[in-house]
């Protein structure tokens, strides 16, 4: 008997949806993406997308990448720690940093692996990690890996926090960790009452920008919620991603010059995982650049946020405390969840469906998100088939 096999056959999750004829993962995607893609020969509106400004397909960042696998190739056959560095790392790294508001940055291949290589080892066993029950999954893993005490308070909840902090030993090192944007609810971390509970109990902060970055900011500016909440000097550690708004695939963390260092020397997942391929590294610095010289891309990102959010709410659909580009319709039901998903693509939606174990059964939802590049018209579009299948399966309060 082959005993690993028999164990996982138990896992009969994916197997069951897909007797139903709802299975919603692994649709194969035959165009590019954009705000309207091709599935199975049949164009549908993407509402499914991470890409907040839309630059995937923009010919400076398909530029860029070509230009430079045509002069380093296609991959770096190594670690950034070994004969993995290119000139354009260091170039972007730079700009990264300097966008921030930090002293220095680092270049990760993924945005997973920057969460879990700097958690795994920025603190050590006698110090503490403390953590959003919602942060993304990166987070968690991060936090499984590292030997310190690991800490779980309530979402965005400061009482919660503070009930943690004092569990600490005031003389050990206390990072707290948070997504700027949550990344499946779409809400914004409280990160004004973070710092001021990380300076009463003497802590560092980490957030987490991936859903931030090129959407929140000063007059558009895409610089995250950090920036926005003029906290730049205040939070240790920002992370962001290449795979939602810069068009790309890869991840950073920027920081003081001490903690850099260190993580270059010390952080498993940066020096034992091939560096970001040529291509992907000038795509994102290609796509910062837009972002920066392009702040009506933002504007009209939340003109169009504002726009579905109020559509939603006069719809009757139960969206939470969003108040981002991601839009939460919850369903609080996995079936039902998967079941909406599949009605919406028949309609001509794509929406992407969040089920147990990815949040718990009460909180399914389906994840309705938008990029620069949607208009009006197709946003209309979407809510006006939305409510359609809504109705017919009795999901509006």
């Amino acid at each position: 008997m082959n005993l690993l096999t028999d164990k996982l056959y138990r896992y009969d999750a994916a197997r069951n949806t897909r007797a139903a004829g709802i299975y919603p993962y692994f649709r194969q995607i035959q165009s590019d993406q954009d705000t309207e893609v091709v599935i199975n020969g049949k164009k549908v509106l993407m509402f499914g997308s991470n890409a907040y400004l839309g630059l995937t397909n923009h010919p400076k960042v398909k530029e860029a990448s070509i230009e430079a696998t045509k002069k380093y190739g296609t991959g770096m056959a190594g670690s950034r720690f070994l004969n993995g560095t290119l000139d354009i790392h260091i170039e972007l790294e730079k700009k990264l940093a300097e966008f921030v508001g930090k002293e220095d940055a680092i270049v990760y291949s993924t945005g997973f692996n920057v969460n879990q290589g700097v958690l795994s080892c920025v603190t050590g066993r006698e110090d503490y990690i403390l953590w959003d029950e919602l942060d993304h999954a990166s987070i968690i893993e991060g936090c499984r890996v590292s030997f310190s005490t690991k800490l779980k308070f309530k979402h965005n909840d400061m009482a919660s926090l503070e009930k943690q902090l004092q569990k600490c030993e005031p003389d050990k090192v206390k990072l707290i960790v948070v997504d700027g944007v949550f990344s499946m609810e779409g809400d914004v971390a409280k990160l004004p009452e973070i710092v001021e509970l990380s300076k009463k109990y003497n802590a560092n902060v980490m957030v987490d920008e991936a859903h931030s970055l090129g959407v929140l900011g000063k007059n558009y500016s895409g610089k995250g919620l950090v920036e926005q909440c003029g906290l730049v000097d205040d939070v240790d550690l920002i992370m962001g991603t290449f795979s939602k708004s810069l068009a790309s695939i890869g991840g950073f963390i920027a920081g003081n010059e001490t903690i850099l260092d260190y993580l270059r020397h010390n952080s498993r997942a940066y020096i034992f995982t091939a560096s970001a391929t040529p291509g992907a590294t000038a795509a994102a610095s290609a796509a910062l650049d837009i972002l920066k010289a392009e702040p009506e891309r933002i504007k009209h990102l939340w003109d169009i946020t504002h726009y579905a959010l109020d559509g939603f709410r006069d719809m009757g659909c139960e969206i939470g405390h969003t108040s981002t580009p991601i839009i939460p319709l919850f369903i609080r039901d996995n079936e039902k969840t998967f079941l909406i998903t599949k009605m919406l693509f028949e309609e001509g939606v794509f929406v992407n469906p969040v089920v147990s174990p990815a949040v718990a059964p009460s909180d399914t939802l389906i994840r309705f998100s938008l990029m620069a590049t949607h208009t009006k018209e197709q946003v209309d579009a979407a809510l006006l088939r939305i409510e359609r299948v809504f109705k017919k399966v009795g999901a509006l309060v």
